[in-house]
């Protein structure tokens, strides 16, 4: 049952202030720009500006702001803003649209911002820019190139371009745009650190470019640009059930190029793909995405990326029709190696086997340093169990791979080695899902521990939230968690970074608040719903993975997988308080819910895939999928209302009222409590999707709380219900249940996966499932983000959203003796704290500058009390009765 305090101490405190706050006790800082620090080739006419402020003193807050932008840094300095001065605005706004139509291509901006704090004093922030790119098709020069082969010729193409500069440079810009996937070199040095690139997207309808700064790489005299395309997504040779071979737009992978350089003496000038660019192929002979890499060192071309290079046996690039008519900016959090991890241990079978072990499961590549005889063949398997004898076991994710013979074996890369010495090699084009690797070669090689190096690899998300608790179990959840979240981030979430790969709507909505808490991803969730818009059918319908080369439009494409087209945007609006994703899917959410109301009249629809991989225990699929239905209507109905749009809200309102009413007609037994067969996934998605009737809720908790304890507090879910189930115990009254099944460690449970072993998240309760086996699954990931909520009690206010109002609703379970919860929120950290002390429990909450936070506290005198707290730290002390 929930536990009774009673408040008995209240002390407010100061932040002790930096140095730098001893000067200057108010300052704008962490300015962005399209939630991007300086960004260049933006495409965006009317970018949104945002900053935070760095205010540690009690109840510090933002009384007016001003922003000037200037083609000139020093004007800007200065208070000049030619380009624009919004003038001093008395708000405590931090996210402010451009509202100008006067950004030109190709141009930087220097930006500022002044701010009044709460004592009006004005304070100002270091100058930032953002730089335009393209801004329009029209803006291009280059042609759009390849190498004139088929779509079945495995080698990659290398391009080359020579060109000389004879003036002093003063800028150089790169704007490239690929289907496919590309590496970019400029006199031989590698341009940028991406990986990945360009993301995937739905090709024939969108296709990004990506902007450098390429100044330094350029040398007076004779330079040199070199190009290395990879098939990526959009020539897939791979064959594999979800027909990515046959997909719609695959082709031979291409490119357009400007390099623009601006001299000193004011002139521009534009080096373009043409024709006359060479091609050739080289030493990598495969790539795929899904499976791997094969390279074969003796036909390296060594210098073909620098400006002395002989390319006279190199051949005429080719002319390619545009693969879509809108190339736009690339704005997005790009992939790239985030971490190195040496091997921890390495079993030596014999002179031609070799089981390298990194001891966490990953999603990256792997880089060997072998020596060996002239054509000696090296294969390096990657996968995530191993056998008995301790050889790789791939037999959990080579289940979809269809492959025509064995010459694309999965997940592992092939190097041909020189003789010449050390090869080294690395996969450009392709990543893998592993812990372990097993290196094979036709002919003895010697290896040691250091021979073989993994790389963590996903979208670089800067990390904005951390949990630390008493329970070392806990601890490690958490951190298994965010390796599994980061592991299938590739510029779209995916269910697992190994056997498919895909972006399955399910995973990525049940997993966006743990997302949202844990890292800064809203970049990602903005170009992944860019792809729902691409993929949405004029009547409304989603496929379930996103991009897809035409599958998942069957039968089972419904409410609980794709409502990430409502869900996500609406996320995104709470946790940032930018309702501009909401405001761009805005129609396809319409869409979306008028097609579902078409086809279901009633309010009642059993369209979905229902509660995947469940313990035991099967829920109706019609109750859930309704559920899914309410909340997408009530979603659309809330934007509706945001953007003042009265006759849609009406009727959106009481489309959701009367499909919450249908449901509980149907499925609730008003007198017991319980919903429909009463097992924990159809008592749980009610209580949590605020689909029970208030004077319900606490009878219906019960239920579940006893049907939990039943269970020995363990699970008897899927994935509607592990989304579910600790959301609506701790919100409603037990907290203490909810904890004991987020801390379990036997099985079924998350800590039982973590008390086996695991780095990451599994797909499937049981250990010894035979199928739906990965060890590197997204769709359980919930409880990641139920730790800041159910323990923290942190909570964005949907009517002050982006945490400018926060909800504290902490719990103190008896059996966690300390926790802490941080997020940096858009305003500042939130930091909330406690700590068990014999018969007490002392509560600390820090709250950023410029937010206010409601506090919900139970004592025995009167009930639940609303505490409001300004910015500053707070701490609470409550007796326990």
């Amino acid at each position: 049952m929930k536990k009774i305090y009673l408040v008995t101490a209240l002390a407010c405190c100061a932040l002790q202030p930096t140095l730098a706050q001893k000067q200057e006790e108010c300052k704008p800082v962490n300015l962005h720009c399209d939630h991007l620090i300086n960004p260049l080739g933006i495409d965006n006419a009317n970018p949104r500006l945002s900053w935070m402020l760095d205010d540690a003193r009690q109840g510090a807050r933002q009384t007016a702001y001003q922003i000037i932008v200037s083609t000139d840094s020093l004007k800007a300095n200065n208070e000049n803003g030619e380009i624009w001065n919004s003038g001093k605005k008395e708000s405590d706004q931090i996210l402010v649209t451009y509202p100008e139509k006067n950004l030109q291509p190709f141009t930087k901006y220097y930006w500022k911002v002044n701010v009044w704090d709460k004592d009006g004093k004005k304070a100002t922030s270091d100058i930032n820019s953002f730089e335009t790119g393209m801004m329009g098709m029209e803006n291009w020069q280059g042609a759009w190139i390849g190498d004139n082969r088929d779509i079945n010729y495995k080698p990659a193409p290398y391009f080359r371009k020579t060109f000389d500069t004879q003036k002093k440079v003063k800028s150089a810009r790169a704007y490239i745009a690929v289907a496919g996937l590309y590496e970019l070199y400029i006199n031989g040095e590698k341009i940028g650190n991406h990986r990945l690139d360009p993301l995937y997207t739905r090709f024939d309808r969108r296709n990004f470019y990506v902007t450098y700064d390429v100044t330094n790489q350029l040398q007076k005299g004779k330079n040199a640009i070199g190009v290395l395309l990879g098939n990526g997504w959009y020539n897939h040779q791979s064959k594999a059930v979800w027909d990515f071979d046959r997909a719609p737009w695959r082709n031979r992978p291409a490119f357009c190029m400007d390099l623009r350089i601006t001299y000193e003496d004011g002139t521009t000038e534009v080096i373009r793909s043409e024709r006359d660019w060479k091609t050739s192929s080289g030493a990598l002979i495969f790539n795929s995405i899904y499976t791997a890499e094969h390279y074969d060192a003796r036909l390296e071309q060594k210098g073909w990326n620098t400006a002395d290079f002989d390319d006279s046996k190199w051949k005429e690039a080719g002319y390619r029709a545009v693969p879509s008519q809108n190339v736009v900016s690339q704005q997005v959090q790009p992939i790239r190696i985030v971490e190195t991890i040496p091997a921890k241990a390495l079993k030596k079978v014999n002179d031609t086997t070799y089981v390298f072990d990194f001891a966490r499961n990953m999603s990256g590549v792997t880089r060997i340093k072998v020596s060996g005889e002239e054509g000696t063949v090296v294969r390096l398997k990657h996968g995530e169990r191993l056998y008995d004898n301790g050889r790789v076991n791939m037999s959990n994710i080579d289940v979809y791979h269809r492959p025509v013979d064995d010459k694309d074996p999965f997940q592992t890369d092939i190097l041909i080695l020189s003789g010449k010495g050390e090869d080294e090699f690395m996969a450009r084009f392709n990543y893998k899902g592993f812990r372990y690797v097993e290196v094979t070669s036709n002919k003895p090689v010697a290896l040691n521990q250091n021979s073989l190096t993994a790389y963590f690899v996903h979208s670089d998300v800067p990390q904005k939230g951390e949990i630390n608790t008493s329970n070392p179990l806990v601890n490690r959840l958490w951190w298994a968690t965010n390796n599994a979240y980061l592991s299938n981030l590739m510029g779209y979430p995916t269910d697992c970074p190994q056997r498919e790969k895909n972006g399955w709507t399910g995973d990525g909505h049940f997993a966006i608040e743990t997302a949202l808490y844990n890292y800064d991803g809203i970049t990602v969730y903005e170009k992944w719903l860019a792809d729902h818009r691409d993929e949405q059918q004029p009547n409304g319908v989603l496929p379930d993975i996103i991009p897809t080369g035409g599958w998942g439009y069957g039968t089972d494409n419904g409410l609980d997988w794709t409502s990430t087209i409502a869900i996500i945007p609406w996320n995104i609006y709470l946790f940032y308080g930018d309702s501009k994703l909401l405001a761009d899917c805005y129609e396809n959410i319409k869409r979306y819910v008028d097609y579902v109301d078409r086809t279901s009249p009633s309010g009642l629809t059993s369209w979905g895939r229902g509660d995947w991989v469940p313990v035991k225990s099967h829920s109706s699929k019609e109750l859930t999928s309704s559920v899914y239905f309410y909340v997408d209507t009530k979603i659309l109905a809330n934007a509706a209302k945001l953007f003042n749009k009265q006759e849609d809200y009406k009727h959106y309102q009481a489309l959701a009222e009367k499909i919450r009413q249908a449901i509980n007609d149907k499925y609730l037994n008003r007198e017991t409590g319980i919903y429909a067969s009463g097992v924990q996934t159809e008592l749980s998605v009610p209580l949590m999707w605020g689909i029970v009737p208030k004077d319900m809720k606490a009878k219906v908790a019960r239920n579940l709380a006893k049907k939990v304890e039943e269970a020995g507090f363990h699970l008897d879910v899927g994935v509607l219900g592990a989304k579910a189930i600790l959301n609506a115990l701790s919100e409603n009254g037990e907290a203490e249940t909810a904890y004991k099944v987020a801390a379990q460690d036997t099985y079924p449970s998350w800590g039982c996966w973590i008390a086996n072993g695991a780095t990451t998240l599994l797909e499937n309760w049981d250990l010894n499932a035979t199928r739906d086996i990965s060890d590197n699954h997204m769709m359980f990931g919930e409880i990641g983000g139920w730790f800041y909520k159910g323990l923290g009690g942190i909570f964005p206010d949907p009517q002050q959203p982006g945490f400018k109002h926060i909800l504290l609703r902490p719990n103190f379970p008896s059996d966690l003796k300390q926790f802490e919860a941080r997020h940096r929120s858009p305003y500042g950290e939130i930091q909330s704290q406690w700590e068990r002390k014999k018969k007490s429990v002392v509560y600390s909450v820090t709250i950023p500058a410029n937010s206010s936070a409601t506090l919900y506290v139970t004592d025995t005198v009167k009930g639940e009390r609303v505490i409001e707290l300004e910015a500053g730290k707070h701490t609470f002390e409550w007796k326990l009765l």
